[in-house]
């Protein structure tokens, strides 16, 4: 038996101070995105357990997809229509519809982290980049990216190279932070949104020939790395 949104932070009508502040400030969150960087949001599921919220015993992806019954809100929304909106579905995560505003490109967080080094001393533009509980970077790019990713790879020489790079589109939804992933943990920035890099995202080639580079070599200079263990 699947358990409730609600049931995951405890109740439909939160009683304590910490979860009242919890909800205002996830209701926050969700409306800089809608309106101060013009992202549609959707109301997302929540795993426990790897129990997914939407009671789904054999759900595909439990804690990372969007509530079939909640509605979108809309870009532009402002915090009092979030407030409105996000109370229907107390602990629902943040969820970014891709393939509107941004495509994504997704690479190991080892990777990804390497990269952004290298893009930002290089002065190369850059949007918002993610890091979600699982070990994946996520590189906001213009609209496009996803299904220009394999010609651009093409035209760069990487095509028949083994990368672990990825491109998300329409279709494709992240998780935002601070919303938990899969029950994971949370998502987050490690380049927070701002309004030029939110608005007008870098185009994909702009950032990709460093991403595949990357990539390629991580998985050598991982190999050569001494493996640490938590003490």
């Amino acid at each position: 038996m699947g358990f409730t949104i609600g049931g995951i932070r405890g109740t439909d009508r939160p009683r304590t101070g910490s979860r009242r502040r919890g909800r205002a400030s996830e209701c926050t969150s969700v409306a800089e995105y809608t309106g101060l960087w013009g992202w549609d949001v959707v109301p997302g599921a929540r795993a426990l357990a790897g129990v997914c919220s939407c009671g789904a015993a054999d759900c595909a992806t439990p804690g990372a997809h969007p509530l079939s019954f909640a509605p979108e809100v809309p870009a532009g929304a402002t915090l009092d229509a979030v407030a409105d909106a996000w109370g229907e579905f107390p602990g629902a995560a943040v969820l970014l519809p891709v393939g509107r505003a941004f495509d994504v490109i997704e690479v190991a967080e080892a990777a990804g982290r390497r990269a952004l080094v290298r893009l930002e001393r290089m002065g190369l533009p850059l949007g918002p980049v993610a890091v979600t509980p699982d070990g994946r970077a996520q590189f906001f790019v213009a609209p496009g990216a996803a299904a220009e990713l394999p010609q651009l790879l093409y035209r760069m020489g990487w095509d028949d190279a083994a990368l672990d790079l990825h491109g998300l589109g329409p279709g494709a939804h992240v998780t935002a932070p601070p919303s938990d992933r899969g029950g994971l943990g949370p998502v987050r920035w490690l380049r927070a949104p701002a309004l030029d890099t939110a608005t007008h995202p870098p185009q994909a080639r702009l950032v990709l020939g460093t991403l595949a580079y990357v990539a390629h070599r991580s998985p050598a200079q991982d190999h050569g790395r001494p493996r640490t263990t938590a003490p």
